[in-house]
Protein backbone atom coordinates (compact mmCIF):
# COMPACT_ATOMS: atom_id res chain seq x y z
CA UNK A 1 0.00 0.00 0.00
CA UNK A 2 3.00 2.76 0.39
CA UNK A 3 4.20 2.23 -3.10
CA UNK A 4 0.96 2.80 -4.21
CA UNK A 5 -0.08 5.52 -2.32
CA UNK A 6 4.28 6.89 -3.09
CA UNK A 7 3.26 6.06 -6.80
CA UNK A 8 -0.17 7.86 -6.55
CA UNK A 9 1.66 10.98 -4.98
CA UNK A 10 4.64 11.59 -7.96
CA UNK A 11 2.53 13.09 -10.44
CA UNK A 12 1.41 15.31 -7.84
CA UNK A 13 5.11 15.93 -7.28
CA UNK A 14 6.08 16.19 -10.66
CA UNK A 15 3.08 18.54 -11.21
CA UNK A 16 4.09 21.14 -7.94
CA UNK A 17 7.84 21.17 -9.31
CA UNK A 18 6.64 21.95 -12.38
CA UNK A 19 4.29 25.26 -11.33
CA UNK A 20 7.39 26.08 -9.00
CA UNK A 21 9.48 25.88 -12.24
CA UNK A 22 6.78 28.06 -14.20
CA UNK A 23 6.43 30.24 -11.11
CA UNK A 24 10.26 30.85 -11.24
CA UNK A 25 10.13 31.74 -14.74
CA UNK A 26 7.50 34.17 -14.28
CA UNK A 27 9.34 35.88 -11.40
CA UNK A 28 12.28 36.33 -13.58
CA UNK A 29 10.19 37.62 -16.78
CA UNK A 30 8.33 40.38 -14.62
CA UNK A 31 11.73 41.23 -13.00
CA UNK A 32 13.12 42.17 -16.70
CA UNK A 33 9.75 43.63 -17.56
CA UNK A 34 10.05 45.79 -14.12
CA UNK A 35 13.80 47.07 -15.08
CA UNK A 36 12.76 47.30 -18.78
CA UNK A 37 10.10 49.70 -17.72
CA UNK A 38 12.22 51.33 -15.20
CA UNK A 39 14.78 52.38 -18.27
CA UNK A 40 11.48 53.48 -20.31
CA UNK A 41 10.09 56.03 -17.60
CA UNK A 42 13.80 57.03 -17.10
CA UNK A 43 14.20 58.22 -20.94
CA UNK A 44 10.55 59.25 -20.52
CA UNK A 45 11.58 61.84 -17.82
CA UNK A 46 14.72 62.78 -19.68
CA UNK A 47 12.77 63.43 -22.80
CA UNK A 48 10.40 65.76 -20.80
CA UNK A 49 13.37 67.87 -18.83
CA UNK A 50 14.81 68.39 -22.94
CA UNK A 51 11.53 69.28 -23.96
CA UNK A 52 10.82 72.02 -20.48
CA UNK A 53 14.43 73.07 -21.23
CA UNK A 54 13.53 73.39 -24.94
CA UNK A 55 10.28 75.57 -24.48
CA UNK A 56 11.98 77.97 -22.07
CA UNK A 57 14.95 78.42 -24.94
CA UNK A 58 12.47 78.92 -27.55
CA UNK A 59 10.81 81.85 -25.12
CA UNK A 60 13.96 83.42 -24.61
CA UNK A 61 14.97 83.83 -27.80
CA UNK A 62 11.48 85.12 -28.52
CA UNK A 63 12.10 87.76 -26.27
CA UNK A 64 15.32 88.32 -28.15
CA UNK A 65 14.02 88.59 -31.25
CA UNK A 66 11.46 91.23 -29.57
CA UNK A 67 13.80 93.07 -28.21
CA UNK A 68 16.45 92.95 -31.56
CA UNK A 69 13.01 94.46 -33.83
CA UNK A 70 12.40 96.94 -31.17
CA UNK A 71 16.38 97.84 -31.13
CA UNK A 72 15.71 97.92 -34.81
CA UNK A 73 13.12 100.52 -35.48
CA UNK A 74 14.96 102.91 -32.35
CA UNK A 75 17.92 103.02 -34.51
CA UNK A 76 16.01 103.56 -37.76
CA UNK A 77 14.27 106.29 -35.72
CA UNK A 78 17.59 107.36 -34.88
CA UNK A 79 19.34 107.52 -38.48
CA UNK A 80 16.45 109.32 -39.82
CA UNK A 81 17.11 112.16 -37.91
CA UNK A 82 20.02 112.78 -40.02
CA UNK A 83 19.70 114.47 -43.60
CA UNK A 84 22.48 114.26 -45.85
CA UNK A 85 22.54 116.57 -49.00
CA UNK A 86 24.49 116.43 -52.13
Amino acid sequence: MTDEAGDRRRPSVAAIQQTSLMMSDILTASNAQSQGIHLVNSAVNQMDNVTQQNAILVEQSAAAATSLANQARALENTVALFRLTA
